[in-house]
């Protein structure tokens, strides 16, 4: 069983009714600042296609089952609120943090294939 940063009971209602998004332990278990979101075209009616990293997940990493999870999306909202203004981007769509900690659209620098 995991052991959540945020605890349910303390969980904030951001969204509600926007489907489920794939998160890495890196930010739910560790708690690492989120760096890197993107979201693919949904692959079911309940998912909502985004993907949180922190930036530090090596490729060994995010292949094992073990070390990610799909959530609900308000669920991994609570770890990083600043993303909700970003969630009603279109399909790939690539985000990520500058040095000053703001989001910069990195759509067009992305290789889709490899994240779709």
């Amino acid at each position: 069983m995991k052991n959540y940063k945020i605890p349910r009971e303390q969980l904030k209602q951001f969204v509600r009714g926007r489907g489920m998004c794939m998160a890495p332990d890196t930010v739910v278990v560790d708690g690492i600042p989120v760096a890197l979101i993107y979201r693919v075209m949904p692959s079911s009616l309940y998912d909502s296609g985004w993907r949180f990293f922190t930036g530090t997940e090596s490729n060994e990493y995010l292949a094992n089952s073990r070390c990610n999870g799909v959530y609900d999306l308000n669920t991994v909202v609570n770890y990083c609120p600043d993303t909700l203004e970003l969630l009603d981007a279109p399909p790939y769509t690539a985000f990520r943090r500058n040095d000053d900690g703001d989001w910069v659209n990195i759509s067009s620098q992305v290789d889709w294939h490899q994240w779709a």
